[in-house]
């Protein structure tokens, strides 16, 4: 054997190595399911409902990935929220409103936030015991009350589509006074206990954000609708866990809502991932607690790798990085890679 071959057969068995060392695999994924749900780092897509990404939102489902994002504008004409990434008053998505499963990848796509939910209902019959998803609702324009389109409404959408299907907040909380005392006690359920189950995340828009105008943002409208329900005995009315949304040194909770009584209230956190793991953020206080952080754009923390089709063993490499600085979910644009979106470790 010559050298120059003997040194490419090295080459690719070092390569095989790092690959086995870092990429998820199956075994991976089915040891975690008994970790709490906030004992678990996993993957997620951003804007999984795009069809430049998956054909329809049933593929997004399949990838395996335990977040998915969808971008939701109000309409007070019709009273039906829009999915779309960029156009306020059309929808641009994935979602087909499929009825039952036998429906899914059969029907027109461009469906409104109704038809996505249907999907995951239909989704969820054709595979009862699927692992949990989250799914990130970024509410671009926030809510419209007086349209018809808050957070009650809200609620009665998603509530209604989804049924048992659902992990609410009164889930959670259960005979705790607060989600955040909830959790603090260890009340996040383990993975395979959550099994059948989708939660929803929400965080305000960057239409909303970006308006001078809008003074209640959908994290504080809707951490005020979850205080009021549960002062009045109706918790289970809710559908969603608001976010934090921003990374932030100590508790960001403290500066950013001058209502004390709605901070405990917040047990997602949400933010990019650059800041939370190379601004010297201390990410074990949200670990120790139980919070739940996303970290978005993982791609983009130094040293950058490709936000969509890096290598396998890149994506697993910095999935691993992602769980070592206590992320609950990591999330890009890596739809290329279902072995990397299938990926759940321990936490820290």
């Amino acid at each position: 054997m010559s050298g120059n071959r003997r040194a490419a057969i090295a080459a690719i068995c070092v390569s095989a190595a790092v690959i086995a060392a870092t990429a998820p695999t199956p075994a991976q994924a089915k040891g975690a399911d008994g970790l709490s749900y906030a004992a678990a780092t996993s993957v997620g897509v951003h804007n999984a409902y795009e069809k430049s990404k998956y054909p329809f939102f049933a593929d997004a489902l399949d990838s395996g990935a335990s977040l998915l994002e969808l971008d939701v504008w109000t309409n007070g004409f019709s009273k039906k929220w829009r999915v779309s990434h960029s156009n306020p008053i059309g929808n641009d998505n994935n979602c087909e409103n499929a009825a039952s499963p036998a429906e899914l990848r059969t029907k027109a796509r461009n469906q409104s936030l109704d038809g996505c939910l249907a999907d995951l209902r239909a989704w969820h019959d054709a595979h009862p015991g699927h692992r949990p998803v989250l799914i990130k609702v970024e509410m671009k324009d926030g809510f419209n009350d007086t349209g018809k389109l808050g957070p009650d409404e809200f609620d009665s959408l998603v509530g209604g589509k989804l049924g048992d299907a659902l992990y609410r907040p009164a889930d959670l909380k259960g005979s705790h006074a607060t989600l955040d005392a909830a959790v603090q006690a260890g009340g996040w359920p383990s993975r395979s206990a959550l099994a059948g189950k989708f939660l929803f995340e929400l965080i305000p828009g960057t239409v909303e954000e970006g308006n001078p105008f809008d003074t209640l943002w959908t994290d504080r409208e809707y951490a005020t609708r979850l205080r009021n329900l549960s002062a009045a005995g109706n918790l289970g009315q809710a559908s969603s866990f608001p976010a934090v949304h921003g990374a932030e040194a100590g508790d960001p909770r403290t500066a950013r809502y001058q209502d004390a009584a709605i901070r405990p209230w917040f047990v997602f956190f949400d933010g990019d991932a650059s800041a939370y793991v190379r601004n010297g953020i201390d990410t074990k206080w949200y670990d120790d607690r139980h919070y739940l952080v996303v970290m978005t754009d993982a791609h983009q923390a130094a040293p950058a790798i490709d936000g969509t089709n890096p290598t396998e063993a890149q994506a697993a490499a910095r999935t691993a990085e992602m769980a070592a600085k206590h992320a609950s979910f990591a999330t890009a644009d890596w739809y290329p890679l279902p072995s990397v979106l299938s990926t759940v470790l321990p936490r820290g």
